[in-house]
């Protein structure tokens, strides 16, 4: 009788075991993508929220994997509120974008500090490559209404390592450039941007 008892104690440790080991290799086979972004002042690693804003970041792996992010700049930097780039080159050439996507920015995710959300005009549905990132929490960029004004950014990932990195790009000096204001003056450039994991 203790026989049998051991062998049920040991098929019922197998059982636990085995579905940990099965929940933790689905985990890890629906981890949110990852993405390293080298730029001149250092590396900042942004994880992407794939479940919450699903077409933004196929948007933004899209332009990862084509290199387009690749020796642009970051253009626009306001100290206390957030680093813009994606869209621009060191002369302030735009580069050529896909379509705009719909703005995921009704999903929950908020414009907190070190979040990374798309730029857009005042026209809802114009995101295209260009995105920033929240140096404090920016709650006047979430979502509140349907008008222009009230609909938000769409906030499609977070910076898990390098904020200290974001934070040395906000101290720079900015100037006006080509009819474009608050440029660094001395362009931070975004070296290669590739999915780690």
């Amino acid at each position: 009788m203790l026989k049998q008892y051991n062998n049920k104690i040991a098929a019922f440790i197998a059982v636990f075991i085995l579905s940990n080991l099965i929940g933790i290799q689905l985990n890890l086979a629906h981890a949110n993508p990852k993405v390293l972004m080298e730029t001149s002042k250092g590396d900042i690693t942004i994880e992407l929220y794939e479940k919450e804003a699903p077409g933004t970041v196929k948007n933004f792996l899209s332009y990862v994997s084509e290199g387009f992010y690749n020796n642009l700049i970051f253009h626009r930097v306001i100290k206390d509120f957030m680093i813009q780039g994606g869209g621009l080159d060191s002369e302030m050439r735009q580069k050529d974008p896909k379509a705009p996507i719909k703005n995921e920015a009704r999903r929950g995710l908020n414009n907190n500090r070190g979040t990374i959300a798309m730029a857009r005009t005042n026209v809802i549905n114009s995101a295209t490559a260009q995105f920033f990132i929240n140096l404090k929490d920016n709650d006047f960029l979430n979502h509140t209404d349907n008008t222009s004004s009230g609909f938000g950014y769409a906030v499609f990932g977070e910076v898990i390592k390098g904020m200290d990195v974001v934070d040395s790009i906000a101290r720079v000096e900015t100037s006006t450039y080509n009819g474009f204001g608050d440029v660094p003056k001395e362009p931070i450039i975004i070296k290669n941007v590739s999915v780690v994991e």
